[in-house]
């Protein structure tokens, strides 16, 4: 029998009353009326990625936007892609989550006189703003030859005939919206399935591309320096194509050494020492199938001065990063050098290590970057800028952040080991990229996913020790296999129709955070356990991390499985004040019991977008989802204890 303290009689006062102030607000219905289109810059937006809507202020082209009104959820919801809206309201979460849409509003080009240019992006006659029309009432032009940089786009217009006259010009079928929706729908298992087959297709990519890369040190050795040339940058001048320049032991001064030719320039190791003369890049790659290896090189330049560069207002956002990050000094750099590697390189710098720029399927293997002790004082490890890469097998140490990644889309960064720094995983920009396998200690943040991308790859990285294990932005992502442990904070959810699975996330002061405004993420067969507070969510409305019945993992709790289905027979609410409590508080379990919080649990489970905020888990697991590696684990905290 439990002990009733003074203390225990004032949390449960103090409990009641929050619980009881929560049931009279929860039931609130919000009042019905005509609904109008909103100002689409007054609407939450979703949906597309930041680069296409970048480009389009620049370039003046046109992408389709919808908004939606949900009856139980006080904002309105705006879409920088139609496609998305329809997933979305097809799917029955969003109902239960957000109630029914009382109006969907699409974009109108149907008199606005459309084309699309020689790039393939829809444009309007003297720059007219295309009106709004019911999705309804709308037909729609899919599979034409409009598209935003990333992707195809629908085109909606409110005249069918309209609509079928651009489909004559720019090719594409005219539907209705019902069939948009039914094509647009995308169940979990389907996701996730699709998913890790992108996984595996990323893998496989990358092991083509680094098999490729591996003829480029089998080249023979045709100039040596010292003694069929006197200086690094005389051999490689004097070297055939397809050859090799080896240089011996020794320190070697250098300005800049510029690789124009596809030839490998490889050392004996970490006693073959290049030294820059401090005032810029030390190797310069400037042709494709160029290769580094088997070198250590410091005296690197100081980007400060490119840093300055960035700030001025009067480029566009692309270049100011391009300055910032693509064009500033570092220990090499890769320039318009596709199919390109380097090999087994150590480079000491305050600047960047490795600059990957405008170079398609280049390799960077058994690296070793040492940044400067404060990340205020350094720069990145490896930069990817404009094409993908492979990042593999590497260490980076210190600096600000272990790889930087801008558009470039689909690079593969796995197996590599980050210490210290900013950020170790840094994508800005980026979509369909693979992060595996990475092993991250003591950064401000492990793995971050910023500027809205799509359909990025975050599986089976072990963060640990660091502020916040993992922060996502944009959509679908795959977040999957990856551990978070001892971190201030594990993951975030946030972003949009993200998918978090198999996720071990334990031992941190705070487990998961949760920060979307508009929650279509699905959080499922987690184990989080063992963490000070299970989750912190405070914005927007009440989230499910439920789906197709199957929850979360979040420990033993004293519930029952009366059926025995492995799921506890309530759900749970990890974010509320009792429920956090169970197994920590004498008084927790009784109060959970009680008539009120039954009835809001219920409704809860039923229709997430009736309350505040938190997370509710309506079938929470009475079994770990990965039990071996909560085992291994813990393993570790004794050894370490």
């Amino acid at each position: 029998m439990a002990i009733v303290t003074p203390s225990t009689t004032r949390w449960v006062a103090g409990i009641t009353a929050l619980v009881l102030v929560l049931a009279s607000v929860s039931f609130v219905v919000p009042a019905t009326g005509t609904v109008s289109p909103a100002p689409f810059e007054d609407t939450v937006k979703t949906g597309g990625t930041a680069v296409d809507v970048r480009i389009s202020e620049v370039e003046g082209f046109e992408v389709p936007v919808a908004q939606v009104h949900f009856s139980r959820y006080r904002y309105v919801i705006g879409y920088y892609d139609v496609t998305t809206a329809a997933a979305d309201i097809a799917s029955p979460e969003s109902t239960r989550q957000f109630g029914d849409p009382l109006a969907v509003f699409v974009s109108d080009y149907a008199r606005v006189t459309p084309l699309v240019d020689d790039e393939g992006y829809l444009r309007t006659q003297h720059n007219r703003q295309p009106g709004w029309v019911e999705a309804s009432d709308a037909s729609f032009v899919v599979d034409s030859g409009a598209r935003v940089p990333t992707r195809p786009i629908v085109v909606p217009f409110s005249d069918t005939d309209a609509a079928q006259s651009f489909a004559d010009e720019y090719g594409g079928d005219v539907v209705d919206w019902e069939t948009l929706q039914a094509r647009s729908e995308n169940p979990l298992d389907v996701r996730i399935a699709a998913f890790e087959q992108s996984v595996a297709t990323h893998h496989e990519w990358a092991n083509r591309t680094v098999t490729a890369s591996d003829s480029l040190f089998d080249r023979p050795v045709s100039t040596v320096v010292g003694e069929d040339a006197p200086t690094i940058e005389a051999a490689i001048e004097s070297a055939p194509e397809n050859t090799a320049v080896y240089v011996p032991p020794g320190t070697y001064s250098v300005d800049t050494v510029d690789v124009n030719r596809s030839i490998t320039l490889v050392g004996a190791g970490p006693d073959t020492r290049v030294v820059g003369d401090g005032n810029g890049t030390v190797v310069h790659v400037r042709a494709d199938r160029g290769a580094v290896a088997n070198l250590a090189i410091s005296g690197i330049g100081d980007v400060g001065t490119r840093r300055l560069q960035a700030t001025n207002e009067s480029v566009d956002w692309d270049t100011r990063v391009q300055l910032a990050y693509g064009r500033g000094d570092a220990g090499i750099v890769l320039d318009g050098a596709n199919q390109s590697a380097v090999r087994g390189v150590r480079i000491d710098t305050n600047a960047s290590g490795i600059i990957v720029r405008e170079s398609a399927d280049s390799v960077l293997a058994n690296v070793t970057v040492q940044g400067a002790p404060m990340a205020s004082d350094g720069f990145m490890g490896v930069v990817l800028i404009g094409e993908r890469s492979v990042v593999e097998q590497s260490t980076f140490l210190d600096g600000r952040d272990g790889v930087y990644t801008h558009r470039a889309d689909g690079s593969v960064i796995r197996n590599n080991r980050m210490e210290g720094g900013r950020y170790a995983v840094h994508e800005m920009y980026t979509s369909d990229a693979l992060v595996a396998d990475n092993v991250v200690r003591d950064a401000r943040v492990g793995v971050i996913i910023m500027t809205r991308p799509v359909g990025n790859l975050v599986v089976g990285n072990d963060v640990r020790e660091s502020g916040l294990g993992f922060i996502p932005a944009g959509s679908e992502t795959y977040v999957a296999d990856n551990v978070f442990a001892d971190n201030e904070f594990g993951m975030t959810v946030s972003g949009d129709r993200q998918v978090f699975t198999r996720n071990v996330v334990v031992r941190n002061e705070i487990g998961v955070h949760g920060s979307s405004t508009f929650p279509t993420n699905v959080v499922i067969r987690n184990d989080i356990v063992d963490n000070d507070q299970h989750v912190d969510s405070k914005l927007g409305p009440m989230r499910t991390w439920t789906r197709d019945g199957q929850g979360n993992y979040w420990g033993d709790l004293p519930l029952e499985d009366a059926d025995g289905d492995g799921a506890y027979d309530r759900a749970f609410q990890p974010s509320g004040p009792v429920d956090a409590e169970l197994g920590r508080h004498p008084a927790a379990l009784t109060l959970s019991q009680s008539p009120v919080m039954d009835a809001l649990r219920r409704a809860r489970t039923e229709v997430a977008g009736l309350r505040g905020s938190g997370v509710v888990d309506a079938a929470p697991r009475t079994t770990p989802v990965r039990p071996d590696a909560l085992a291994a684990l813990n393993e570790t905290e004794e050894t370490d204890a």
